[in-house]
């Protein structure tokens, strides 16, 4: 029973069908049969012909071994031989006394004659007999209790040996019918080959044999057999035939059962030619199916991942030709092949010039897929890539799994490195993320960077699984800033890693250029900034560069039509302190001196305050230090062109928006070595907090800084520690 479907519905059928075979002349056969087929549950019967010539002409005797029987044909024409020998008169001897004209087969069995039998009854017990009209055809199925089994020079071989006779009157027909095989099944050895053999002379010959061997009944002779890679030798009386595994005819298939495996299907064809003592000649022709075992099948991983390449490379190699790819597992992740075009992997199938082919697939170490693993021991990273190939093998439509396991790692353990960025506003930090970054901490200054740390200052601060985003506001806690001019100036921010494990510390900085209208900066150590827009303060046709502080000595460092650039120590010019209960302010003021008259008018007031708890360095001697900036303001208190003067709201940040320039001082993210402060000698009153003041230091109250250096040389140091040290915190160091 076979069964098949098509589009139409599923279909079954029986091979037991009616079977015709009709011979005209021995040239043209014609075979018939019924195909009983069921469709939706209905028998259906269908009538099938098939027509063929043979391709070569008719030898005297043909003797055919196929798969299940063995067959002799001669031709009908009897023909006398030369001679008769005793043998042959011993076999007519049954044939003689026989009383029927009916034709009869007598059979010989290990040189022993048994009862002959007629044809009816032969046929009964699976024996062929047939008449054509130019040949005689006896057949019988392998392993009949008639025919018998031996060894010839150490090959297996089956015979039957027939005689069919029929005794007219005075007279007897008798035909000798002797087919002889070789059983041999085949083996195969450690060189790649499938081997067979036969005995040489399986019937007599007078001359060497002619040997013609080839695939699915192609017929090659033996030089061209032996171009295709076939061995034919004789040796000891035998004839061998090794045939290699991947010559053009066979068939490979792969078998998984435990594992995977391979085995080889050759049908055989074996052509022998013999010529007797009557130059008759005999054609012998063997088909047989050859089998090999099942022989072990290894697929291969190469690992072939460059490491600067960052990616993952593995070559999936000797895969047979009816074996494919389904899908991938990955770290236990499965994926169906191929992969989608939004996938970061890649696999590429390749053919094999050894009827095989490959699988490259490639993954970098960067996706989230890859497990990676951080070595504090041997201060490496390593990258692992667990993987599991489904493979569909085409016999039996059966899976096969090979697994392999990649490891790749990496010798640098760097910093995280961040990617900067200018803004008109500010400066922004990316940082992506990576399993080993907890090796390390971010800080600016000497402060962790906390969501708490950039509330504070006016950080804007998101962190999430994959990258930590920090946007850095002008003017913010942490900038500092260089080359001010009223062109622009330049502000840097740097962020400090440190290593848990080695404290070694790794800066990442960026610089920015900056416009911004209007600014005032307080540098931690006391220098205070100002660049102020004079347009709506100084008279019609009035110009910013005739302005100074309160000290007219201390004019601009840079003017133009509109603004003016003021830079001075904040114990300068004219400066006046103000002492706060947590903090002191330093207040100097911008004058327009008029041309004519000489008279000075106060246009703007320009402020720096520093919290007490951060100063060292109070302007007693030499030195000013503050562990942070000051906060600035600029307090516009007159306006020319209107010819009355007010106070106007305090100004702390830039009038007008800042805007970027393109930066020119190199790649967004440097990295450089962290250098402790350097700060000459100097004298100095510590200050961490203080209560209240003696007299003429009130709260709040303006003293200029010679009356307040005025009043410490009156105290004396002495005596000012004396005077209020029950209201310091702290000792105050002389």
């Amino acid at each position: 029973m076979y069964s098949f479907s098509d589009q139409t519905g599923s279909f079954s059928f029986l091979s037991n069908a009616i079977f015709l075979r009709v011979f005209q002349d021995d040239d043209v056969f014609t075979f018939h049969f019924n195909l009983s087929a069921y469709h939706e549950g209905k028998k259906v019967t269908y009538a099938l012909t098939k027509t063929c010539s043979p391709s070569l002409p008719w030898s005297p005797r043909e003797v055919t071994c196929e798969i299940n029987y063995m067959e002799v044909s001669v031709r009908s024409k009897i023909t006398c031989h030369s001679g008769t020998k005793k043998d042959d008169w011993n076999a007519l001897k049954p044939a003689h006394s026989s009383t029927t004209s009916d034709w009869q087969v007598m059979f010989q069995r290990a040189g022993e004659q048994m009862a002959p039998m007629k044809l009816s009854q032969a046929r009964t017990q699976g024996y062929g007999f047939d008449l054509t009209n130019g040949r005689l055809v006896f057949r019988a199925p392998y392993g009949q209790p008639e025919s018998f089994s031996t060894e010839v020079n150490g090959v297996p071989v089956e015979m039957v040996h027939a005689t069919v006779f029929s005794r007219q009157r005075w007279t007897v027909v008798m035909v000798d019918l002797v087919a002889a095989c070789s059983m041999h099944e085949g083996s195969h050895d450690n060189r790649g080959f499938v081997m067979w053999k036969t005995p040489e002379l399986l019937y007599p010959s007078v001359n060497s044999t002619q040997i013609i061997v080839g695939l699915n009944g192609e017929r090659n002779e033996w030089p061209v057999a032996e171009e295709k890679g076939y061995i034919v030798e004789r040796e000891n009386d035998t004839v061998h035939i090794s045939i290699p595994y991947n010559a053009e005819g066979g068939y490979r298939k792969s078998f998984v059962t435990g594992g995977l495996y391979e085995f080889y299907i050759f049908h055989l064809y074996f052509e022998q030619i013999f010529v007797d003592d009557d130059h008759v000649e005999t054609a012998l022709r063997i088909h047989r199916t050859l089998v090999t075992p099942l022989l072990p099948w290894l697929l291969f991983t190469d690992n072939q991942t460059v490491l600067e390449d960052r990616v993952f490379t593995v070559y999936l190699g000797n895969v047979p030709e009816d074996i494919a790819l389904a899908s991938v597992q990955l770290n236990g992740q499965d994926f169906m092949v191929p992969f989608l075009n939004t996938s970061s992997y890649t696999i590429i199938q390749a053919v094999q010039p050894n009827n095989t082919h490959s699988y490259t697939l490639k993954v970098p170490f960067d996706d989230p897929i890859v497990i990676q693993q951080v070595s504090k021991e041997d201060a490496v990273i390593h990258y692992r890539l667990d993987i599991n190939y489904t493979l569909n093998v085409e016999f039996l439509n059966e899976p096969y799994y090979h697994l392999a396991s990649i490891v790749a790692w990496s010798p640098d353990v760097s910093s995280p490195a961040f990617d900067a960025a200018c803004s008109e506003s500010g400066i922004s930090f990316k940082l992506d993320h990576r399993p080993f970054d907890y090796l390390w901490e971010i800080s600016v200054g000497a402060d962790l960077l906390t969501s708490e740390l950039a509330a504070q200052h006016g950080y804007i601060l998101s962190n999430d699984s994959q990258s930590l985003l920090l946007d850095v506001p002008l003017f913010t806690h942490g900038y500092q800033y260089n080359n001010v001019t009223l062109k622009g100036f330049v502000a840097f921010f740097e962020i400090l890693v440190r290593n848990h494990e080695t404290s070694e510390v790794q800066t990442a900085v960026k610089t920015c250029p900056f416009i911004s209208n209007e600014l005032i900066m307080c540098s931690t150590d006391g220098q205070m900034t100002v660049v102020v827009d004079l347009s709506l303060a100084i008279p019609s046709g009035g110009s910013p560069g005739r302005t100074s502080l309160k000290d007219n000595k201390c004019g601009p460092k840079e003017a133009d039509g509109t603004r003016a650039l003021f830079s001075f120590p904040v114990n300068s010019c004219g400066s006046t302190i103000k002492l706060g209960k947590d903090n002191v302010t330093y207040q100097n003021a911008i004058l327009y001196n008029e041309p004519v008259s000489g008279d000075a008018t106060e246009i703007m007031v320009a402020r720096c305050t520093y919290p007490l708890a951060s100063l060292h360095r109070l302007f007693l001697l030499y030195k000013f230090e503050s562990d942070t900036a000051g906060v600035g303001s600029i307090i516009h208190t007159a306006q020319s062109t209107t010819g009355t003067a007010g106070v106007q709201s305090p100004i702390i940040k830039p009038k007008a928006a800042l805007q970027t320039i393109p930066a020119t001082e190199g790649p967004a993210r440097k990295f450089i070595p962290s250098k402790p402060a350097v700060h000459p000698p100097a004298r100095y009153i510590k200050v961490s907090r203080i209560h209240s003041f003696p007299r003429g230091f009130g709260e709040g109250e303006g003293l200029s800084i010679q009356r307040y250096h005025l009043h410490l040389r009156c105290f004396g140091l002495k005596s000012l520690q004396n005077k209020i040290a029950e209201n310091y915190t702290t000792p105050v160091q002389c």
